[in-house]
């Protein structure tokens, strides 16, 4: 449990600089259990890598959604009424050339607003072998800055998009262990560099949103509330599993991931 004072600390850290890392969720034989839960997963359904709402086919994934080490520093950020817009597994096998190019999360999301903080939980060694992620300090004051769309097979984002003539002598690396867990704004820039150790980089990205922020770009987005109330009722709700990889949750999960 993070401690009130620590929350205040790392909050006005995470306002400075937009981030906010290294944060300890679990420990690292717990990280390790979940990360053979996911490979077990893969066995069953095939590669889960950047598909969407996986807490909706698997409930321990929920579970470290909702976990308090994550929640209690959510809630500080945003406010005491959360959503769990979206949990996606970004997984970097190793020695691969698939990476992430400089970017700001929010840039197609559509949202009304930008109260929104990504989390990303470590279940394998995050350094700067395995491509751990790089962020920017400050840039999110910036706002949205203009990203270009390209052709890259090996950038894991779906559009390639990318912000042009970042300063990188300002970036700063951001390892984690297994258990850990970095916090960043929306409009922080960030990227991160091809895997090239032994072993795969399996991070579990958590998005959260206060309640009243808004869709604007089509009225079938979805999320469910984690803490607090969400008087606003903005988004659908997703559905939790009854078990991992429930049949019905996992057709539905399937034809969504096909749309």
């Amino acid at each position: 449990m993070i401690a009130m004072n620590d929350l205040k600390f790392l909050h006005k850290k995470y306002q400075k600089n937009g981030f906010v890392s290294p944060i300890k969720v679990i420990d690292s034989n717990k990280a390790n259990k979940y990360r053979l839960k996911l490979e077990d997963a893969e066995k069953k359904v095939g590669a889960l890598h950047y598909k969407s709402k996986v807490h909706t086919i698997l409930i321990w994934v929920y579970e470290l959604a909702i976990h308090k080490n994550i929640l209690d520093l959510v809630e500080e950020i945003l406010g005491p009424n959360i959503l769990l817009h979206n949990a996606t597994f970004i997984i970097k096998e190793a020695n691969t050339p698939s990476h992430v190019s400089w970017h700001q999360d929010l840039t197609y999301w559509g949202f009304s607003h930008d109260d929104q903080v990504s989390v990303w939980l470590a279940l394998s060694p995050a350094n700067e072998l395995s491509g751990a992620m790089q962020m920017i300090p400050e840039s999110h004051t910036s706002g949205m800055i203009e990203h270009i769309t390209t052709k890259d097979k090996n950038n894991v984002l779906l559009q390639g998009q990318k912000v042009e003539r970042v300063n990188e002598e300002n970036a700063i690396l951001c390892p984690l262990l297994p258990g850990e867990a970095s916090f960043h704004h929306g409009w922080t820039l960030h990227r991160s560099k091809p895997n090239r150790s032994s072993d795969r980089r399996i991070g579990l990205n958590f998005q959260y949103l206060a309640t009243h922020v808004k869709q604007t770009k089509h009225n079938n987005d979805s999320a469910i509330c984690v803490r607090g109330f969400d008087k606003y009722n903005n988004f659908k709700i997703d559905q939790l599993p009854k078990k991992d990889l429930d049949p019905v949750a996992l057709e539905k999960f399937i034809f969504l991931d096909k749309l």
